[in-house]
């Protein structure tokens, strides 16, 4: 199994792509950390194989912290998890040892094709670090695996189930969510507007992906929110 560290400062982010990752064939999530300080003792005491790392956060840096860990030894990959799309910091990212660069907000099926990639990668290493480099066309080879797993694609059309980008997003959020979400619920959780939330809720409910529950506060009137259905 290869591990995996959460680095997100927003708690409900983290716990969402936790709840991804450990829906990827290989891998488990050993934890998840809001802090670059929190980051730096988990990755001592779980020892991650890969680290998920927002650059937004509250006492560090991320790419500083990136640049850290290789400064450190640490043995661990990292893909940063950002919302900043600035080349600047696309370039840090690389310069820092980055094994690739997600742009929030993404769905499970982008996050779960890059693991993919990035675990035929890893393997691929593993070979040739047993057996040995034997001249250019082994470096070449490895090389070419990384950048495969650097670009690596959502699953194909092929896949009976797959959903449009933002209504998969939507779908991943009350997926992962240990309680029912409601459309503000949603809308702040992965950056769309409360109608558009809505609107992705109710037609996954339609579609049998979601089921209906309704929540009632002080008022007495009902609030409508979501868990997942059994389509």
């Amino acid at each position: 199994m290869i591990r995996v560290l959460v680095v997100d400062d927003d708690f409900r982010v983290a716990r969402l792509h936790a709840a991804q990752v450990a829906r990827v064939p290989g891998y488990e999530c050993v934890g998840e950390a809001h802090t670059a300080s929190e980051a730096r003792a988990a990755i001592v005491r779980d020892r991650p194989d890969l680290v998920l790392l927002d650059v937004y956060l509250p006492d560090e840096d991320g790419i500083a912290l990136l640049t850290s860990l290789r400064e450190a030894g640490h043995d661990v990959d990292v893909i940063i998890i950002t919302a900043a799309r600035d080349i600047a910091t696309v370039r840090a990212a690389m310069r820092g040892g980055a094994v690739h660069y997600l742009v929030k907000p993404f769905g499970f099926e982008q996050l779960a094709g890059q693991l993919g990639a990035y675990r035929r990668w890893r393997a691929d290493a593993e070979s040739r670090g047993r057996t040995g480099i034997t001249g250019q066309n082994d470096v070449d080879a490895l090389f070419a695996s990384q950048r495969a797993a650097a670009t690596a694609a959502a699953p194909g059309p092929g896949s009976a189930r797959r959903l449009p980008p933002t209504m998969q997003k939507v779908f991943d959020a009350v997926l992962a969510a240990d309680r029912p979400l409601g459309a503000q619920d949603v809308s702040d959780l992965i950056g769309i507007s409360r109608p558009t939330a809505q609107r992705y809720l109710s037609e996954l409910e339609r579609k049998g992906r979601l089921t209906l529950h309704l929540e009632y506060g002080a008022t007495g009137r009902p609030v409508n929110t979501y868990v997942p259905g059994a389509g």
